[in-house]
């Protein structure tokens, strides 16, 4: 039932932002936009809801409520960037906005996008942690908690991981084509 509801939640997701932007540019009616794109967070609060009441009944913790914890971390993290994103595209195809910047390709402006990107995912995966560790304690001593920590362990993972990334930009930025490292091009 809740990879289930976790699927339709996603699909929700998805037809609420085309919804949203469609109402908000095609059709002209920015507040009725405004008001689906609003309700895009209501879809975690179901699953948290659902997600708990089934732990609460007694369903032993495994990697579908782990599942459900990390969906809405990265919901969390990442959900409103990918509406700013999308909502850029809409508003210049369709309302004669600016076209969408760019993110920059060399040097500290490309480390400075990519520590901001892994911000995003180190508030997703921390997010999920703490829902994580929540469920844990809302189970107690009683219940099997091995496959929530699992799930903890993975997003600790992705967070080195982004962490990497980013460093690794900020060490190495990378260089423009045809300029090389201390000339000026002189």
């Amino acid at each position: 039932m809740i990879v289930g509801l976790i699927i339709v939640c996603e699909v929700a997701f998805w037809v609420l932002l085309a919804a949203g932007l469609a109402f908000r540019y095609v059709l002209r009616m920015p507040r009725t936009g405004l008001a689906l794109l609003l309700c895009e967070p209501l879809l975690e609060v179901v699953l948290f809801a659902v997600t708990a009441i089934d732990l609460k009944n007694g369903a032993q913790p495994d990697w579908r409520h782990g599942l459900a914890a990390v969906y809405i971390g990265f919901t969390v993290g990442l959900g409103h960037s990918m509406v700013t994103w999308a909502d850029a595209r809409v508003a210049h195809r369709f309302a004669g906005g600016p076209p969408p910047v760019k993110p920059p390709k060399y040097g500290m402006a490309r480390a400075v996008h990519e520590w901001r990107t892994a911000a995003r995912w180190i508030v997703a995966s921390a997010v999920a942690i703490a829902l994580l560790q929540a469920a844990i304690w809302y189970v107690g001593g009683a219940g099997e908690t091995g496959s929530l920590r699992a799930w903890q362990s993975r997003m600790v993972w992705l967070i080195g991981i982004n962490l990497v990334i980013a460093v690794s930009y900020t060490v190495f930025p990378k260089r423009e084509p045809g300029r090389s490292a201390g000339r000026d091009g002189a």
